[in-house]
């Protein structure tokens, strides 16, 4: 069954001025579309319609981590300074860990990130190789104190993030291990409809032997990019430094993107540190071999809209889109244009789809220019003068093409369009 949802019943305050603290096209839009409201500098609350495309996101990453062979586990957020004296990152980590203490003056902070968390739990009780490899994961609300939290969600303080954490019995089993999270991040931001590149990149505070970023490609991305056309190089600015390809095939051209995924070759940093240790096949003691790999769920779905927009608001890709289909009855005074829009509604939530129906006594203006701003990729429009020749208007919005088409087969139609087809066995 889909969800059917009536537009009355749903708090979504949009917006028709723009809001002034908005500084990127993702902040604008969703504050705009009534998704996300500020609470504090970099934190926010997500409003309905805002939680629905990050519980989108969600299940993408869900689906595919699962079906990678990685195990969902949840963490606390305040962390122990103990441990993180342990690897030395209470010291180095920097104003962005925010530390607090407890009424028994215990030291403690809000977790940024949880290798020392996770390597804690494998500690005590993975003794065996027998045991390896586990690829542990969760969806968890993170905390950095930003010095300028910026652009909404894409650089807020609180943020929702899936981190994975792999440990091996060994080197080659840890190269495996990030192949295997590498191909499921090309298999999330392919599900979640985004153009995006996997970039060379520096390992920075987290450590380690070698990393990647996924950057989905947008003009007003906060990243620079180098990629090369002959070959499939990609780094970032940084890491690049250079004007033309390592690897010896041509030139490279720069693209603006925003990191939404980084996977992390972390060797034994963190085990030796906490002296986290397994017994091998030959009885003899060593320290599992890393990985981590995170990918920001909130930025996600702003860096969704940095790449999909017009003047008129949000271009949802299908999988993410809050709601798949917006019926708009044009007049809801008219009986039969009601009749007609609750029953392409009703019908469609039966076959599976998301729909919201805008059942408010608004003018049409209003409800076009509402429904353009949310940006939901279908949009079926029911008036009078189309239904006195059986017709309704079935509206793509990223084309803005208008088809005139019966009841039946407005259903049938947006049936083929807009349900998803089940996922691909991994190639």
């Amino acid at each position: 069954m889909g969800e059917g949802v009536r537009y009355s019943k749903l708090l979504i305050p949009t917006l028709r001025e723009e809001p002034g603290e908005a500084e990127v096209v993702s902040h604008r839009l969703m504050i705009r579309a009534g998704m996300i409201r500020k609470v504090a500098a970099g934190i926010y609350t997500y409003l309905p319609l805002g939680l629905r495309v990050i519980r989108k996101v969600e299940n993408i990453v869900r689906e595919e981590m699962n079906r990678a062979g990685a195990q969902e586990l949840l963490m606390p957020m305040v962390q122990p300074s103990e441990l993180w004296n342990e690897t030395g990152r209470w010291g180095e980590y920097g104003k962005e860990l925010l530390r607090f203490k407890d009424r028994g003056e215990r030291e403690f902070c809000l977790g940024p990130t949880h290798e020392e968390v996770v390597t804690d739990l494998v500690r005590a009780e993975v003794k065996s190789y027998r045991q390896l490899p586990q690829i542990l994961y969760q969806i968890q609300t993170k905390f950095r104190d930003e010095i300028r939290p910026r652009f909404g969600l894409m650089r807020g303080r609180e943020f929702l993030m899936k981190d994975a954490y792999s440990f091996d019995r060994d080197e080659e089993g840890a190269k495996t291990s990030y192949d295997t999270m590498c191909r499921a991040y090309h298999r999330i931001f392919e599900r979640c409809g985004l153009t995006f590149k996997p970039v060379e990149a520096e390992s920075g505070v987290i450590g380690g032997i070698f990393s990647q970023e996924f950057m989905v490609l947008a003009e007003t991305g906060e990243d620079s990019l180098v990629a090369c056309h002959a070959c499939d190089y990609a780094a970032n600015v940084e890491k690049a430094n250079g004007d033309s390809c390592p690897r010896g095939h041509g030139p490279l051209s720069t693209h603006r993107g925003i990191e939404v995924g980084h996977i992390f070759m972390l060797g034994t940093k963190y085990s030796r540190a906490m002296k986290a240790v397994f017994l091998d096949n030959n009885g003899k003691e060593a320290h599992p071999v890393m990985g981590c790999y995170g990918i920001g769920i909130s930025r996600t779905a702003a860096a969704a809209i940095e790449q999909n927009h017009d003047a008129k608001g949000i271009l949802w890709p299908l999988p993410l889109a809050p709601y798949q289909v917006h019926v708009i009855p044009v007049n809801d005074k008219s009986e039969r244009v009601m009749i007609t829009a609750e029953l392409i509604y009703g019908t469609l939530s039966n076959l599976g789809l998301d729909v919201l129906i805008d059942d408010r006594s608004e003018r049409p203006g209003v409800k076009f220019n509402d429904a353009d701003l949310i940006g939901i990729p279908y949009q079926i429009i029911v008036g009078d003068k189309n239904l006195a020749e059986g017709r309704v208007e079935l509206k793509d919005r990223r084309d803005g093409k208008i088809t005139k088409v019966t009841t039946e087969e407005v259903i049938d139609l947006v049936k083929k369009l807009a349900l998803p087809p089940p996922p691909q066995a991994e190639s």
